[in-house]
């Protein structure tokens, strides 16, 4: 049987692309290693922030992202739309991010009315300035 979303429900532009396991963030500690860490760079925009960081000891690894949606955003609905479109937007640039390179997605209360395009933009934006500003501090 094929699941159908309601017939109110317009299509998801994200439904198929997926952020592999090995890119994806889970443990509490990494966040709070890259959100809050020396030696990381962010960047940020009306709708999002990205926090980079960088170990030489993790160098070796793939790189990784972690996504925030607070409650300010609204219920678990919207939380959830916001994470899946910044999810969706993030896999398709992963392969341009540098091994070993920690991301933290941080979506603004703005992303909970923003349309995937506009994430979409802000995510090319804000990865490209904050694994740029990352570069040059760590002098690579």
């Amino acid at each position: 049987a094929v699941a159908r979303a309601a017939p109110s429900c317009p299509p998801d532009p994200v439904a198929n692309l997926v952020l592999p396991a090995r890119h994806r963030m889970t443990a509490s500690g990494d966040f709070t290693r890259v959100l809050r860490g020396a030696g990381g760079a962010r960047s940020a925009t009306r709708l999002l922030v990205v926090h980079a960081r960088m170990t030489d000891a993790d160098a070796d690894r793939p790189a990784r992202v972690g996504f925030v949606a607070s409650s300010a955003l609204g219920g678990a609905v919207v939380r959830n739309r916001v994470k899946r479109r910044l999810r969706a937007a993030v896999a398709r640039r992963i392969d341009a991010v540098p091994a070993g390179v920690d991301l933290v997605v941080r979506a603004n209360s703005a992303a909970a009315a923003a349309s995937f395009g506009d994430l979409d933009a802000d995510v090319e934006r804000c990865l490209t300035t904050a694994i740029d500003r990352l570069r040059s501090r760590v002098g690579g």
